[in-house]
C-alpha cells in the first residue's frame, strides 16, 4: 500500500514493480485483498510535527501489525528525538533508489530500517556568537557569549595543533592558550552557569560548549536526556538496519556498527587521558576488535543457558578477567616472540602472565540491562518508557552500552600493556606509538595516568555520584567520546570514603550558601547603584549647578 502524491506514486511504484520480488503495489484500500503486506507513506512536504505524529499513530492502529515505511523529504526540520519515538518500523530520508528498494526488502523480512540525515547547520551571524539568542538576562548574555568565543579559539587553537608545528615553542604556545582558554570558560561556567557545570567542569568534547546553554531552541534539546539521544545524531546522522527484530539480528547490526567503529583507529576525544592513546593505531583497533568477538563468544555461551539475572551477572563477572585476558593475546599475536634480556620470549603468554585483569570499573553501568536485551531479547527501561531491544532509543542505548564496555575493558588492558612496555624495551616498538620508545616520555604518560586516575576517584567521581551522572565511553564519528548518562547512584554514594564525601559536602554547602551569597550580591548591586545616583550623582549635579550659577555670575559682572 503506497501513499503519496500523483508525481511520486508513479515513480516510486515503477521502481519497486522492476523488482517482481517486491510484490505489487497499490494505491488505493479498495484493491487489497485483506491486510497489505507493507504500508509506505511518502511525504512531498513536512507537516507539523503534532500532525504528523496523529497520522502515523492512525494508521498503526488500523493497519497493526503491518510495517509502516515514512518516506521524508530532505530539509523537513525535524529533531532527532521526535522522529525515533515515532510508532513506525522504517524511517527514509530522501532515499535513493538502492535504499528504498534494500528497505522494503528488510521490512517485508521483518526488520527495521531507520535512516536520518544530519541536520543543516544554522548560518551564522559573521561575527563568531550565536545566530539567535532571543531575550535573555545579563548573566545569561554573558555566559553564551563568552562561551561562544570561547569555543571559537579553541577550535583555532585545535586546528594548528593538529597541522605540523613550525617550532617546539608555537607548539608550546599554541597549548598554553588551549589552557587558558580552557580555565577562562570554566570561570565562566562558575560565575554564570549551572551548579553541575560549575563543580564539574567536564563535556564530552574538549573543543565544545553546551548546547542546552547557547541554544534552548535548538531541534531535539530539551525534551529527552542528551546521552540517549546524542549529539552526533543531529550533527552526523543516524543509520540503523536490522535484518531481524530478534536478540540474534540486533547484535549483528550492533557488532557491525561497532566493528566498523573500531577498525577506524578512533582517536581520543574523550576530554580526557587515555591509556589507548600509548597504543599504535593498529593495536588499538586490534584490541577493540578483539574485544568484540571475545563479547560474541561470551553472548552465545551465556544464551545456550536459561538462567536468571542473579545467574546471568554473576556469570558474567566470573568470565570477565579471562574475556580479557584472551583479547590480550589476540591484540599481542599468538605467534609473535621477542628478545627480552638475550632471550626470545612469547609476546601473548608472557604479557598475560604478567598482568592483572582481574579488576571491576566501579563507574561500569549494571549488566544486567545490556545482557538481558543482547540474550534473551528482553524489554528495557529507557527514558521511563518500556522498550522492546529494536526501538530505535533501545538501539542507541545498547550501543552506548556496549561500546562503553569495549572503551573501558581496552583501556584496562592498556594500562597492564604500558606497565610491560615499561620494563620490556623491546616491546615498545611493537605495540606502542613511536614518540613513546623514549623511556622518559613512557613514564610521563604512565605518571599523568596516575594522577588523571587519583583525581578522578578522589573528586570528579564523588560529585558525578553525588549529581547521579555516569559517564559513558562512545564510538562515535571515528572518536572515542564521552556521553552522560543520568542515573540514580545513591548505593555508590554511600560507599564512599571520608575524603569523597568531604567532596560532596563541599558541593552540598556551596548548594545551600548559594542562595544566601547570590542575595547579598544583589544586595550590594542594589546599594552601588543607590550609592552611584542618589548619592554621587546628586552631588555632581550640585557641583555643576553651583559652578553654573557662579559663571553666570561672573558674565552679568563683566557685562
Amino acid at each position: 500500500m503506497l501513499f503519496a502524491d500523483p508525481l511520486q506514486q508513479q515513480g516510486i511504484a515503477a521502481l519497486l514493480q522492476a523488482d517482481p520480488s517486491l510484490g505489487q503495489v497499490t494505491f488505493h484500500v479498495g484493491d487489497l485483498d485483506g491486510a497489505p503486506q507493507l504500508v509506505i507513506w511518502s511525504l512531498a512536504s513536512a507537516p507539523p510535527g503534532a500532525s504528523l505524529e496523529l497520522e502515523l499513530q492512525r494508521l498503526h492502529e488500523r493497519w497493526q501489525p503491518v510495517p509502516i515505511l515514512l518516506l521524508l523529504p530532505g530539509g523537513h526540520g525535524y529533531p532527532a528525538l521526535p522522529l525515533l519515538q515515532l510508532p513506525l518500523q522504517g524511517l527514509l530520508e530522501a532515499p535513493t533508489a538502492g535504499a528504498l528498494r534494500d528497505a522494503v526488502t528488510t521490512l517485508l523480512a521483518g526488520g527495521r530500517v531507520l535512516e536520518i540525515a544530519p541536520a543543516a547547520e544554522t548560518p551564522g551571524n559573521g561575527s563568531g556568537l550565536p545566530p539567535a539568542l532571543g531575550a535573555m538576562g545579563l548573566g545569561q548574555w554573558l555566559l553564551t557569549t563568552g562561551l561562544w568565543q570561547i569555543e571559537a579559539e579553541l577550535r583555532l587553537c585545535a586546528h594548528g595543533l593538529d597541522q605540523p608545528p613550525p617550532s617546539l615553542l608555537g607548539q608550546l604556545l599554541l597549548q598554553g592558550r588551549v589552557r587558558e582558554l580552557r580555565a577562562a570558560r570554566q570561570l565562566l561556567l562558575w560565575l554564570w552557569g549551572p551548579v553541575s557545570l560549575a563543580w564539574s567542569g567536564s563535556f564530552a568534547d574538549p573543543f565544545s560548549i553546551p548546547t542546552a546553554l547557547v541554544r534552548p531552541g535548538a531541534p531535539g534539546q530539551g525534551s529527552g536526556a542528551p546521552g540517549l539521544v546524542p549529539a552526533f545524531v543531529e550533527r552526523e546522522g543516524l543509520s540503523i538496519s536490522l535484518r531481524q527484530r530478534s536478540a540474534d539480528g540486533l547484535w549483528e547490526t550492533l557488532r557491525e556498527r561497532l566493528r566498523q567503529a573500531a577498525a577506524a583507529g578512533p582517536e581520543n576525544a574523550s576530554g580526557g587521558l587515555l591509556a589507548l592513546d600509548g597504543l599504535l593505531d593498529q593495536r588499538r583497533s586490534d584490541l577493540l576488535i578483539s574485544l568484540l568477538e571475545q563479547f560474541d563468544q561470551l553472548r552465545s555461551q551465556l544464551q545456550t543457558q536459561s538462567t536468571s539475572a542473579d545467574r546471568l551477572l554473576e556469570q558474567w563477572r566470573d568470565l570477565q578477567p579471562m574475556l580479557r585476558q584472551q583479547a590480550m593475546g589476540r591484540m599481542a599475536g599468538a605467534y609473535v616472540q621477542l628478545p627480552r634480556e638475550g632471550v626470545m620470549l612469547p609476546v601473548a603468554e608472557t604479557l598475560v602472565a604478567g598482568s592483572s585483569l582481574a579488576g571491576d570499573d566501579p563507574d561500569l553501568p549494571d549488566p544486567v540491562t545490556m545482557l538481558s536485551s543482547l540474550v534473551q531479547a528482553r524489554p528495557m527501561l529507557v527514558e521511563g518508557r518500556l522498550l522492546a531491544p529494536d526501538e530505535p532509543q533501545a538501539v542507541l542505548y545498547l550501543e552506548m552500552l556496549l561500546a562503553n564496555w569495549l572503551v573501558r575493558s581496552a583501556e584496562q588492558i592498556s594500562a597492564e600493556v604500558l606497565a610491560a612496555c615499561a620494563d620490556w624495551p623491546e616491546l615498545r616498538r611493537y605495540l606502542l606509538r613511536p614518540e613513546l620508545l623514549a623511556t622518559r616520555n613512557l613514564e610521563r604518560l604512565r605518571n599523568q595516568l596516575n594522577a588523571q586516575q587519583r583525581w578522578q576517584s578522589w573528586v570528579e567521581r564523588p560529585i558525578q555520584l553525588y549529581e547521579s551522572r555516569r559517564p559513558l565511553y562512545c564510538l562515535q564519528g571515528g572518536s572515542i567520546r564521552t556521553e552522560q548518562l543520568t542515573e540514580p547512584r545513591d548505593q555508590e554514594l554511600r560507599r564512599l570514603g571520608w575524603l569523597q564525601q568531604g567532596v560532596t559536602l563541599a558541593m552540598e554547602t556551596r548548594d545551600a550558601l548559594a542562595p544566601q551569597v547570590q542575595s547579598l550580591m544583589r544586595g550590594l548591586g542594589d546599594l552601588l547603584v543607590v550609592l552611584l545616583t542618589k548619592v554621587v550623582g546628586r552631588a555632581i549635579g550640585l557641583v555643576g549647578r553651583g559652578i553654573a550659577q557662579g559663571m553666570g555670575r561672573s558674565f552679568g559682572r563683566g557685562s
